[in-house]
């Protein structure tokens, strides 16, 4: 990878943070598969260390959390006890956005349990300092889990959805959404903004930008580095370099963490620093 001039990480990374595979981006810039991969694990590493060094000190309001479903290797009830030790098998993405800036604030790539929605929760808490008013879906976990690092020092409802189960294809989604319920479990929200609607949106803005994301298809992740990799880049991309439509600029500069929109060559630029 060091052989590889700015200009040629600059088209290598802008392939893949615009959703398309290894193999694609690969044919695409004439960049060979071993090289690609070491620099999306390269980059992935240095675009998540700046993340956890830079976006904090949040004066947030609103923020709104949910996870999404991917898997490496193979799904978990196609993997093996042996491959499972390698990191096979389903792997969920936890993530927490702004609902006002749009910002990322937190993100977190493991499985779905007690544990990790514990560490969520003290990571979204340590970047924000302020009282916010906090919006999940149904997920039972996360009521103990806010509780335990916020306490009594949080606005937080449920949004709960209720399908129905008259869907033609139910293997790969599920049915009409009949309703919703809310349940407020702490402080005091303000119902016009119980809602999950920009974090389920960029989950479907994720599965579109990460190629590995996509489903049906032999795309998925080989490997849980690379999957690692893959969502802290794309984060980082969605976070500074990507102006969000109904903002005009970009969620950091939205959240006051940026100056300007940053080229891709600040981006790459990530790994000499």
């Amino acid at each position: 990878m060091n052989r590889l001039e700015t200009s040629e990480r600059v088209k290598v990374v802008a392939a893949l943070v615009e959703g398309m595979g290894i193999n694609a981006t690969c044919r695409m810039t004439g960049v060979s598969k071993p090289t690609v991969l070491k620099l999306l694990g390269d980059l992935g590493r240095a675009c998540y260390a700046y993340h956890d060094a830079n976006v904090r000190g949040l004066h947030c309001k609103r923020v709104q959390c949910d996870e999404i479903w991917s898997f490496v290797g193979a799904k978990m009830k196609n993997t093996s006890e042996e491959k499972m030790a390698q990191g096979w098998g389903d792997v969920w993405t936890w993530t927490a956005i702004d609902a006002d800036s749009k910002l990322m604030v937190s993100y977190l790539v493991g499985q779905r349990g007690p544990r990790w929605a514990k560490m969520f929760m003290e990571d979204i808490a340590s970047r924000i300092e302020s009282r916010i008013q906090l919006t999940t879906d149904g997920l039972k976990m996360y009521g103990d889990a806010v509780e335990g690092v916020f306490g009594a020092d949080i606005d937080y409802a449920m949004l709960i959805k209720l399908y129905g189960n008259d869907s033609f294809d139910t293997r790969y989604s599920p049915g009409e959404c009949i309703g919703t319920q809310t349940a407020v479990l702490m402080g005091n929200p303000d119902p016009k903004h119980i809602s999950t609607s920009f974090v389920e949106r960029q989950n479907l803005t994720m599965r579109m930008s990460i190629r590995r994301f996509t489903r049906l298809t032999n795309a998925h992740s080989k490997k849980y580095e690379n999957h690692e990799a893959a969502v802290a880049l794309h984060y980082m991309h969605y976070n500074y370099c990507r102006i969000h439509q109904s903002l005009r600029v970009t969620p950091a500069m939205e959240a006051g963490l940026a100056g300007h929109v940053w080229k891709m060559e600040e981006l790459v630029g990530l790994l000499r620093a």
